[in-house]
């Protein structure tokens, strides 16, 4: 069986659209969170995810834009949050606040967390994967750090796919994973995409430029 995994689309309907052109043949998709925040098309991707039905858990973006609170946000997440609260319908609102903090898929085989299996906040870095990350399960996948990464151990699959939105792994193409349950092998993939589009919809959008630029750099 092959899984996609996705992560951190953070609004950016432009990687996201890549992406899933970019897709091989699977079985299933499944998304790690943070599907608002930051770039200028929250509406757009939370119903990409909805359409298609894709098991998603909440991210720390998410979470702000369903709860009203973005306290601890820098000035570009405090916009993209803010952004995401004026132009989401309720319905869409009411989507994100109904996301759990973690889904075990395929009879539990695959785990799917945020941050960490313990604490959904935390950036669990590549220097931090351990088989003692995982529990009964094949595969854990995490988001929030925007650095693709995995690892294979004895006991299973440790698996960041990246973000699809905003990279931080100094690779600017949007980014995603491919898992394949039998064997627990995983692919690494990487979509190029219209990024001077993103950049012109976050100028329009008044979101901070900072937001777009970044995009270009993987940072």
């Amino acid at each position: 069986m092959r899984i996609g995994v996705l992560s951190d689309v953070h609004s950016n309907r432009v990687a996201f659209e890549a992406v899933l052109d970019d897709l091989p043949e699977l079985d299933a998709l499944v998304c790690a969170g943070d599907v608002v925040g930051y770039n200028p098309w929250p509406a757009e991707c939370v119903e990409l995810i909805r359409e298609r039905g894709i098991p998603t858990v909440m991210g720390n973006h998410d979470r702000a834009v369903a709860s009203g609170t973005a306290f601890r946000f820098n000035s570009m997440a405090k916009a993209g949050v803010e952004h995401a609260e004026d132009t989401l319908s309720e319905a869409q609102r009411e989507w994100l606040a109904g996301l759990p903090d973690e889904r075990r898929e395929f009879d539990g085989r695959l785990k799917v967390v945020h941050g960490h299996p313990e604490d959904p906040d935390h950036y669990t870095m590549p220097g931090e994967f351990a088989p003692d990350l995982l529990g009964d399960e094949d595969v854990l996948v995490m988001g929030h750090t925007h650095i693709q990464h995995h690892e294979v151990y004895d006991e299973g699959v440790v698996l960041n796919p990246g973000s699809v939105g905003q990279p931080r792994d100094e690779d600017p193409r949007a980014a995603y994973a491919v898992v394949d349950l039998d064997d627990l092998a995983v692919e690494e993939r990487r979509v190029e995409y219209d990024v001077g589009a993103v950049q012109e919809a976050v100028a329009d959008a008044g979101l901070p430029r900072k937001v777009g630029e970044r995009l270009e750099y993987g940072k």
